[in-house]
């Protein structure tokens, strides 16, 4: 009698069970799933250094085919080394020309009216008088430097989001923009420009469009073997659990090159990026299961990519998480 009993219970417990999908699932589902993983070449186990979009220390390594070696000190907490510039206005010493003079003028009517015996407020008349007039010149300046903006200030570089400065010193005296000093052992310095730029933010929609598809053969033309088998593995894992991955809505908002180098005939150049996008995992029947629709995620990651020194398309062959 009780194999009878608990044969229908049996049942419905594992139907529910694959209605509800996985029991346990990576908080961060998308390409990598929240996981520092990938070779830097020599570098694998040293921490790029920090920039502004990635102000704080990398998660060190957590898997890699490169031999393993202590990690360097620089990778632990630390505190932001890049702090944000206050607003002009709010800068000792840097005050706003118009609205001074404004306010001088203002002042110097008073006293004036002061001086004469009519109280503070007696020279306002002639004052306000002139603000019509203040108010037109104002309004003209205005249109001139809007206009100074629109058409000397606004040209981007193909509509890439990088900042072409390393390491936070963007345009300092002496320093070449997208061009890494030697970090000793050998290896060789390296430039990079907007086209490599371009191709990094390129890459990084192309590969979460990949993924969106489960689409390996797309990703092999895109990452190192190393990286596509964990994509590979990842996405097996949700397979075997019911559930897929879907992110969308991808949109780039900022990064900046970490380090760029060159060792034993390749290039490498690892940039911190930030980008947001929808990620959400689905059951088996199409359920939310983790994750929203709606609401994007925030996420800022070093990704490292690398190409033979003679040229050829850059390849992901590392992302490293950061720490906040």
């Amino acid at each position: 009698m009780k194999p009878r009993i608990f044969a229908p219970v049996l049942t419905a417990f594992l139907s529910i069970s694959l209605l509800a999908g996985p029991l346990t699932l990576h908080a961060d589902a998308r390409p990598g799933q929240g996981g520092s993983m990938g070779s830097r070449g020599s570098r694998t186990w040293s921490a790029p250094p920090p920039t502004p979009t990635a102000p704080y220390s990398a998660a060190p390594m957590e898997r890699s085919i490169t031999p393993r070696t202590a990690p360097s000190p620089n990778y632990g907490p630390q505190t932001a080394p890049f702090a944000r510039p206050a607003a002009p206005f709010a800068q000792p010493g840097v005050r706003h020309p118009f609205l001074t003079g404004f306010a001088g003028g203002f002042l110097g009517a008073g006293l004036f009216g002061l001086l004469s015996g009519h109280g503070f407020f007696g020279g306002m008349h002639s004052f306000f008088s002139l603000i019509g007039l203040m108010i037109q010149i104002a309004f003209v300046v205005m249109i001139v430097m809007w206009l100074v903006r629109r058409f000397t200030g606004n040209k981007s570089s193909g509509g890439s989001h990088f900042a072409m400065g390393s390491g936070g010193v963007a345009n300092a005296p002496g320093i070449t923009p997208g061009a890494m000093p030697s970090a000793g052992g050998g290896n060789a310095s390296l430039q990079i420009n907007t086209a490599d730029y371009q191709a990094f933010q390129q890459t990084l929609m192309d590969i979460q469009t990949a993924w969106n598809q489960q689409n390996i053969p797309a990703m092999q033309q895109m990452a190192t073997p190393e990286m596509v088998s964990y994509f590979n593995e990842q996405l097996s894992t949700l397979a075997s659990q019911g559930a897929r991955n879907v992110v969308s809505d991808v949109h780039f908002i900022q990064g900046d090159l970490a380090e760029a180098w060159r060792e034993n005939g390749m290039d490498f150049a690892t940039v911190a990026m930030r980008y947001s996008l929808i990620d959400l995992t689905t059951n088996a029947t199409g359920q939310v299961i983790q994750g929203s629709s709606t609401e994007p995620v925030n996420i800022t990651e070093l990704w490292t990519f690398t190409r033979p020194s003679r040229g050829g398309r850059w390849l992901l062959s590392a992302i490293q998480q950061t720490r906040q």
